[in-house]
């Protein structure tokens, strides 16, 4: 901000899906111009050059941004602040912020819930063969090859399973109570936290029923499961990753899964995104894919502008805004 002052209502570029009171009170500290990537057909992602375009376009002073590049020519501009809906806002050069003192607001936490309840449905829809049941009705064979439903579907309840998470930020901790509630026992691995009821990976792998994965992607946890971590799981655990693909050994699962090893597992992620449609994870029954959709719920939208606004009208009143990458760029 370099001792600027404020104006009253920036103009301000929205390019990230807001909605309720968040927005509502956006718009009254901000002039808003609201253009959500996510309602563009086809999809609209600008890059660098792009968003700075835009920005001279709409003359705006702070931009809220999701997925935009906000990068070369973009920091280049006369911008009094930038806001990132994600948690870590890797789309964001926040150095080069920091060098031309732009704050950078963030919304940690934002889709916390939304994740969790993914993970818990990713749970149940392993643990109960719900894909497979589901199949069987459709196709007229509720009684398969002259067997019944409960010979095909039995399973072991939630309530009474150790489950294990692999983490235990903000997404850990909202299914930590969730699961607790379904009468789960459950435990945590993560060096970083001091509420971790373990600070030994394969410790937690032997005990749990349920592994989940909530870590953050880096150099040290990047392949953290694979081949030598499956084995060490229980027989029959059930393995779910609702963080990113690059925390796990994709072929490593593939096998775990084929062996008999893990009686299934539930993925939102895959390297890139993409999964071919002749890939091996395709071919497991007891494998539940899911596309990215863990954060996809109205709530995260509202709760990313709550969050937004609210740090916003603190930077405008001279405040610390309670969410901000580089804090030194205040006065």
């Amino acid at each position: 901000m370099c001792g600027v002052a404020l104006p009253d209502r920036p103009r301000t570029l929205v390019t990230s899906p807001l909605r309720g009171a968040g927005l509502d009170k956006l718009r009254a500290i901000a002039d808003v111009v609201y253009d959500p990537w996510i309602d563009q057909t086809p999809l609209r992602m600008y890059d660098g050059e792009k968003l700075a375009e835009r920005i001279v376009k709409e003359n705006a002073r702070v931009i809220v941004v999701e997925a935009d590049s906000v990068k070369g020519p973009v920091i280049d501009l006369p911008l009094l602040a930038v806001a990132s809906t994600r948690g870590d806002p890797n789309n964001v050069d926040i150095a080069g912020c920091t060098a031309r003192g732009i704050p950078v607001l963030n919304a940690p936490g934002r889709n916390a819930d939304a994740v969790a309840e993914m993970a818990v449905a990713l749970l149940f829809a392993v643990n109960r063969h719900l894909l497979q049941a589901d199949a069987d009705v459709r196709a007229g064979q509720t009684y398969r090859d002259g067997t019944i439903p409960y010979q095909r579907f039995r399973a072991w309840e939630i309530k009474g399973q150790t489950a294990g998470l692999v983490g235990l930020g903000a997404v850990g901790r909202a299914l930590r109570w969730r699961l607790e509630g379904l009468g789960a026992r459950v435990i945590s691995f993560d060096p970083y936290n001091a509420e971790a009821t373990h600070r030994d990976l394969d410790a937690l792998l032997a005990e749990a029923d349920i592994v989940s994965m909530h870590a953050p992607v880096t150099p040290e946890t990047t392949g953290m499961i694979g081949a030598a971590q499956f084995a060490r799981m229980r027989d029959g655990a059930v393995f779910i990753n609702t963080a990113r693909a690059h925390l796990h050994d994709t072929d490593a699962l593939v096998e775990a899964v084929r062996s008999g090893k893990l009686s299934g597992a539930g993925l939102d992620h895959f390297v890139g995104e993409r999964v071919p449609t002749d890939h091996p994870l395709t071919t497991l029954d007891n494998v539940v894919l899911t596309p990215h959709i863990g954060g996809a719920t109205w709530d995260t939208e509202s709760r990313q502008a709550g969050m937004i606004a609210d740090d916003l009208e603190r930077l405008l009143r001279g405040e610390k805004p309670l969410h901000i990458m580089n804090p030194e760029v205040l006065p």
